[in-house]
């Protein structure tokens, strides 16, 4: 068990959530599954209790919990890519997997969990300050998913 493990909280598809996360991730991966010893009050013995797993390296632990929490944007991961090709990519398959767009960059997948889908090119620019900064940022603003070559003619001005 790592040290540090981010805890997802899913009402009963925690398995499924990680197998996609790691079809879809680089550096990602199914580990253990734990299964309750007997029956409990919400299920029965053999139920899917938590799943170890990978996202892009970051150690996390997928809990059945129940419905009684609802994933939200306080929480999400950032996912930074190289190209347009490769925001497409991810978008795509958390968004075409059931999920759901939002704005600048952000993406909800299926079970609630939030992704931001981040070109390198937009945190250079933010990161480079002044006025690149300023017209990548109003670039990005009414974008759902992040466009790289309207990011990049916004940074040459």
């Amino acid at each position: 068990m790592e040290k540090n493990t981010i805890c997802l909280w899913f009402d009963k598809d925690a398995e499924a959530a990680a197998r996609f996360y790691a079809k879809t991730f680089p550096d990602s991966a199914v580990g253990r599954i734990y299964r309750a010893p007997s029956d409990f009050p919400s299920g029965k013995k053999g139920d899917v209790l938590m799943v170890a797993f990978t996202v892009a390296g970051v150690p996390c632990i997928g809990l059945n919990g129940g419905p009684a929490f609802k994933h939200n944007e306080a929480f999400s991961f950032q996912i930074a890519t190289e190209d347009q090709a490769e925001t497409d990519r991810y978008w795509n398959a958390i968004v075409g997997n059931g999920g759901q767009e939002s704005a600048c960059g952000w993406c909800k997948d299926r079970w609630g969990v939030s992704w931001q889908i981040t070109p390198r090119v937009l945190m250079e620019a933010l990161e480079a300050g002044g006025e690149e900064a300023r017209r990548a940022f109003e670039a990005m603003m009414p974008m759902t998913k992040i466009d790289v070559a309207k990011i990049e003619a916004a940074r040459r001005g």
